[in-house]
């Protein structure tokens, strides 16, 4: 019997969720408030580097949400990720409390885990990972043969 385990689904659903709102972020950096401007704000808030800090998060937010979306490269993407949210949490948001309202960090700590739980756990069974480098879809740590828990 070929049934799909629900951790596929899961991570699946994850990948893309995950991926679509980082897309979103990326594309709003890029677009809406151009490079210049988020740089701006990265230096408002206290950024350091805020033109190549924007640069970074803008690319590294498009970029690797996409590649979480398409399940390429993701415990690469997933760690770029989760980098990039652990220096929006340290640097913006902890002094601000828990909820997004009022600038805090409940929105970055997700993301961030989120992305560092996709870059452990890989992309999965539904992934470019698993035709292009069938190592990667098993996530960081984990060796290709060790099967995964359902």
């Amino acid at each position: 019997m070929n049934t799909v385990p629900l951790r596929d689904l899961a991570v699946l659903f994850a990948r893309v969720a995950v991926g679509v709102i980082f897309i979103a972020h990326g594309w709003q950096k890029l677009t809406e408030w151009g490079l210049d401007g988020t740089a701006a704000a990265f230096g408002q808030m206290g950024v350091p580097l805020p033109t190549a800090s924007a640069w970074f998060a803008a690319l590294v937010e498009l970029v690797g949400g996409v590649a979480l979306v398409a399940g390429l490269a993701v415990p690469v993407a997933g760690l770029l990720l989760a980098l990039n949210m652990l220096g929006a949490f340290l640097i913006v948001h902890l002094g601000n409390g828990v909820f997004v309202s009022t600038n805090g960090f409940e929105l970055v700590l997700t993301l961030g885990t989120m992305a560092l739980l996709l870059a452990a756990v890989g992309a999965g069974r539904f992934s470019l990972d698993r035709i292009i480098a069938p190592r990667l879809s098993h996530g960081v740590g984990r060796p290709a043969s060790e099967p995964a828990a359902v």
